[in-house]
């Protein structure tokens, strides 16, 4: 399959700029694979697509402040960093703005001294390895000198930097949100709970892997950036006791399906820990996930590929076509899809 096999037009007007409110006042484009049908509801309404016994997949990853501004020492110019993986201690797998400029061994300074750091090396993606030195603890210089990452079709700043967090978000670590969340208010998951459905955290935090582009034509040439990502126990004995005795398991997410099907083999989910660059495009056989909550994604993506083998390429562009028509709201802060 080549990229422009998953290319759609999208208006601009169309990219949602600012979070809804409340939360689960966005729309909900319904997508029945067994029937081929589409239905529009609001999102309020998603529990009576959820039976007892079900099992609701989260993402309890929280984003950091990953966006920092500074200079390079010895020539003053200012450069853009954004945190992608903490890989030991006070070193990161980080992108830099303007890339090609800054080298092994320069010197960056953020907040006036605050935080400094050092280019260590060169990612096989373009990125930067960067090793900090501060005085204090690095997540209070962080919260005080970072600001939140969000996606450069964003362009309106962000008034309430917690609409970019899930309600229940707990684990700092990630890039970006895991946004499929972002629809879900506390009272909603209680009502939920309350029709029988068992809700499960686990953890992905999102770095470069989930929304770096696909440059190749042929997609199985595309390699995933690891991302960490971390299911336990306790998560693995709810989610097979509930599919034993015939539960549905839904994925809240894209990064909830990779973090799955990432620990599945053959069949069984385990607990786990690691990196995973899993790249989930058509032809992929799914092995724990039987429904699906995901916002619209951007055309070509990678996102928009593990979609596409859940429900079938033509099925999911024939969806987003309906709802470029229908003028559904798209990407971070837009609506969402529900897929069974």
């Amino acid at each position: 399959m080549n990229i422009s096999d998953f290319d759609y037009y999208l208006p601009d007007e169309l990219i949602a700029q600012r979070p809804i409110t409340p939360r689960d006042s966005s729309r909900l484009l319904v997508l029945d694979r067994e029937k081929n049908q589409i239905r529009d509801e609001m999102f309020l309404d998603i529990v009576e697509y959820f039976r007892p016994g079900d099992v609701l997949v989260i993402n309890d990853t929280k984003v950091i402040p990953a966006r920092l501004f500074g200079i390079r020492e010895h020539t003053g110019a200012r450069i853009e960093l954004l945190l992608l993986n903490r890989t030991q201690g006070d070193t990161w797998e980080t992108l830099v703005k303007p890339g090609k400029k800054v080298r092994v061994g320069d010197q960056l300074v953020f907040g006036e001294g605050l935080l400094r750091a050092e280019v260590k090396d060169v990612t096989e993606a373009g990125g930067r390895v960067i090793t900090f030195f501060y005085q204090g603890i690095f997540e209070e210089i962080l919260s005080e000198l970072g600001e939140m990452p969000l996606p450069p079709y964003i362009k309106e700043k962000l008034q309430d930097p917690e609409r970019y967090q899930t309600v229940y978000a707990r684990e700092k670590g990630s890039a970006a949100a895991p946004t499929a969340g972002l629809h879900f208010t506390s009272q909603l998951l209680h009502k939920i709970e309350s029709k029988g459905v068992k809700i499960v955290p686990i953890l992905l935090h999102v770095g470069l892997g989930t929304f770096r582009p696909v440059s190749v034509e042929n997609i199985a040439e595309h390699r995933m950036h690891s991302e960490f990502y971390r299911i336990d126990q306790e998560a693995v004995n709810a989610i097979n006791q509930e599919r034993a005795q015939g539960g549905r398991i839904i994925a809240i997410g894209t990064t909830v399906v990779r973090t799955l099907e990432a620990a599945a083999k053959d069949g069984k989910l385990s607990a786990n820990s690691g990196w995973t660059h899993i790249f989930i495009y058509p032809g992929f056989k799914f092995q724990v996930v039987d429904l699906l909550v995901t916002n619209f994604h951007l055309p070509k993506s990678t996102l928009l590929m593990l979609v596409s083998a859940f429900a079938g390429r033509e099925e999911t562009l024939s969806a987003y076509q309906h709802a470029v028509k229908d003028k559904y709201r798209f990407f971070s802060f837009g609506d969402a899809m529900l897929i069974y």
